[in-house]
């Protein structure tokens, strides 16, 4: 007879596509209340220990080794609470500082599935306070007749067919972690005799010219990983940009998140390639989108130098890796920052009982 100490756990879990990401969904009062205890288990289910998450269901990839934890709203002005989690399987390490804008996609469908929000007919709009950085989006959901749209002729770049549109406003990104626009109070930062800009806005980046490191700012997502020098330079360049920004542990941290950039050759704004911070992205990080967006509207940041005049309200289009990405930007009345806006899809991929371990391996184990 099998000891109850012994018995793995069940969880309830709908796993979703949220933009170019994926990942489990939980209601924040199926999991455990103290972090700790939450993340441990967390790990356990993503298949800490190994690069595959070979023992769990993440996804082998940084796009597909994430969390969104959903529950009711706790801030005056939202419908639902949203804390997103970044788990780094191979190190076992949980990071709730960032946020993620593509998971953000899949939150007001899964708070209307999940009977937090009640579903309008036609279009429902869920108010989301995003726990990481304070923040509240709005997102607009298809909900013909009541019901979540799935469905429909929205296309993003990085994820094949069509679906429903889900419109995502970042109502005031500004100072998403540090409290400030420009966390160091500067447009532009020399680091090691090169220029970068730190700029916070939905999420802290590094914004860096491809060319003032040696790159063209083109190059394919998989020849970054085996260029190791330039990983080591940009890494050093990011750990002392989050050391500027307030961030003294940036080493451990995902933030802030790289960025090169470099002119357009498709008939966007700026051609970007998005670190996360360790790999380059396959596509663009929503909430780097709006972070790079941002900066192209505040004057003598490298992004702005490379774009030129911007007058907002206007569209900036990211060309990356996997297509085009287009942020609009309009002006928010009383914000130090304007109010972005990105189109974005998802998907319900399955849902039921996902299992964790009663107890997490040990580091010594995980580094074996």
């Amino acid at each position: 007879m099998t000891n109850s100490m012994n018995r793995q756990i069940g969880i309830p879990c709908v796993m979703m596509r949220g933009g170019t990401s994926r990942g489990p969904f939980f209601l924040a009062s199926d999991l455990p209340a103290f972090p700790a205890e939450r993340d441990a288990l967390l790990l356990s289910v993503m298949g800490a220990g190994n690069d595959l998450g070979i023992d769990g269901i993440g996804g082998g990839n940084p796009l597909t080794s994430k969390v969104a934890i959903v529950g009711p709203a706790t801030r005056a002005g939202a419908d639902v609470d949203y804390l997103f989690a970044q788990v780094r399987v191979q190190e076992g390490v949980v990071d709730t500082s960032p946020n993620c804008g593509n998971m953000l996609a899949a939150v007001g469908p899964f708070a209307i599935e999940s009977g937090l929000v009640p579903a309008a007919n036609g279009v429902t709009v869920v108010r989301i306070h995003n726990v990481n950085t304070g923040k509240l989006i709005e997102a607009r959901i298809q909900t013909p007749g009541g019901q979540v749209a799935y469905e429909g002729e929205a296309v993003i770049d990085g994820v094949p067919g069509t679906a429903a549109p889900i419109h995502l406003a970042f109502l005031d990104a500004a100072g998403a972690n540090t409290g400030r626009l420009l966390p160091t109070g500067s447009p532009v930062d020399l680091i090691d005799g090169i220029p970068v800009s730190c700029v916070d806005a939905a999420i802290p980046v590094m914004l860096v010219r491809a060319a003032d490191l040696g790159k063209t700012g083109y190059e394919p997502v998989d020849s970054f990983r085996s260029d190791r020098n330039f990983m080591a330079r940009l890494e050093a360049l990011r750990v002392e940009a989050g050391r500027r920004m307030g961030f003294p542990n940036a080493a451990g941290m995902v933030i802030p998140k790289p960025v090169l950039l470099a002119p357009p050759t498709r008939g966007g704004t700026l051609s970007v390639r998005y670190f996360m911070p360790h790999d380059c992205h396959r596509a663009m990080a929503i909430t780097g989108a709006v972070a790079t967006a941002t900066a192209c509207t505040i004057p003598e940041t490298v992004a702005a130098a490379l774009v030129g005049r911007f007058t907002m309200p206007g569209d900036i289009t990211f060309e990356h890796p996997a297509g085009r990405l287009t942020v609009r930007l309009e002006t928010g009345a009383g914000q130090s920052a304007p109010t972005a806006s990105i189109l974005r899809t998802a998907r319900r991929l399955f849902e039921g009982t996902v299992f964790a371990r009663p107890s997490t391996p040990s580091r010594t184990a995980m580094a074996a």
